[in-house]
């Protein structure tokens, strides 16, 4: 097997933005705040795998692909730093670490598919019955989850590029660059890619409510990488696509289930509705890890947040009255009808998606 903390150098060229990544010399996770920016640019580093879950509840780390390689991390501080000096011991407060990380968000998939690919990594080097195989075993299996999602946002965005034409205008909603995986991004990282093949392109970002990742984490990388884009209002999509302002929508995805049925924040649903109805195309850019191999939309578990993300902007603002009633769903689904295609990091999906999904994630 490869040394995952050498192969990682092979993508250091695309790490022009590192939102998260374990420091070896303090056997330490760190990650970029990402509630802070555009404003600040704030480290954060723990030995702690419940301070990690506090980071991934909080969206100080966000977007399905960060979430899932951070809860990876997350198990291997909780093997590191186990005082437990049995093998029984030390399964018991992995499991117990499972169980806490995994409660953190419910709706972004590869929380689960990381926890549960960790876990049966642990079952395996438990085998032998020795405690260090086991922690060094947890740690790398975290590297790997890391360096496979670089690798694959990158072979993602080669892939997505063939769908973007020089002079094309790109509507996104959401954050989907680097920050919200472990480097590079998806649906904005294959913007990424398109722009270093040289094409001209243009981005237009919807601020996305209430959290604003599109004003902030989508501005910020975007002027970081030079890429022209426009700032709109998330009501604005239906205009911008009616006055013929944009020629395709690319989004995320939090969890996609074999149907094609795709859960990203919520006013995906409407961004599709408008490109649709203005003819024009509608892709879902995602590794296979967000892929449930389900076929019922009923069990995508939708995230219901704090008011308070409604009620103010950023936790400080107070746009309303304080006691107004409010319902904040983090994610819409998006069904199969709407999408024209789904970009993964092994080719391009097209309907029908209960075909040409289900054969990406058969074994």
């Amino acid at each position: 097997m490869t040394d995952p903390f050498k192969e990682i150098e092979k993508y250091e060229e695309f790490l022009r933005i590192k939102p998260l990544y374990w420091d070896q010399k303090a056997e330490e996770f760190v990650w970029l705040d990402t509630r802070l920016i555009p404003f600040e640019e704030v480290y954060r580093r723990t030995k702690d795998y419940k301070r990690v879950g506090e980071a991934i509840r909080s969206m100080e780390i966000r977007g399905a692909p960060a979430i899932g390689v951070s809860a990876a991390f997350g198990m291997a501080l909780a093997a590191k730093y186990s005082r437990a000096t049995t093998l029984e011991g030390l399964l018991g407060d992995l499991e117990d670490a499972k169980k806490y990380l995994a409660s953190t968000r419910p709706t972004a998939y590869n929380l689960f598919w990381a926890l549960d690919r960790v876990w049966k990594r642990i079952l395996e080097a438990s085998e032998k019955g020795d405690l260090e195989e086991v922690r060094e075993a947890v740690l790398d299996e975290a590297m790997r989850i890391y360096v496979e999602d670089i690798k694959n946002n990158v072979e993602m965005g080669r892939i997505g590029s063939k769908l973007i034409d020089d002079g094309d205008r790109i509507l996104t909603h959401c954050n989907t660059g680097a920050l919200a995986t472990a480097g590079f991004g998806t649906a904005l990282g294959v913007v990424r890619y398109a722009w270093y093949e040289g094409k001209k392109i243009h981005v237009i970002t919807t601020e996305t409510r209430p959290v604003l990742q599109g004003a902030r984490l989508n501005v910020w990388e975007l002027k970081k990488e030079g890429i022209p884009f426009t700032l709109i209002t998330d009501g604005m999509p239906g205009l911008v696509f009616m006055k013929g302002m944009a020629d395709l929508a690319i989004v995320g995805a939090d969890r996609i289930i074999l149907t094609g049925h795709t859960a990203n924040k919520i006013g995906t649903y409407m961004v599709a509705l408008a490109a649709n109805d203005n003819e024009k195309p509608f892709y879902v850019a995602a590794p296979t890890s967000t892929i449930q191999a389900v076929t019922d939309p009923s069990e995508i578990v939708i995230e219901e947040r704090d008011p308070d993300e409604v009620r103010k902007v950023m936790g400080k603002y107070p746009i309303t009255l304080p006691d107004v009633n409010v319902y904040n769903p983090s994610f819409d689904i998006t069904p199969p009808k709407l999408i024209t295609a789904i970009i993964t990091e092994k080719k391009i999906a097209y309907p029908p998606y209960i075909k040409s999904l289900r054969e990406l994630v058969s074994p």
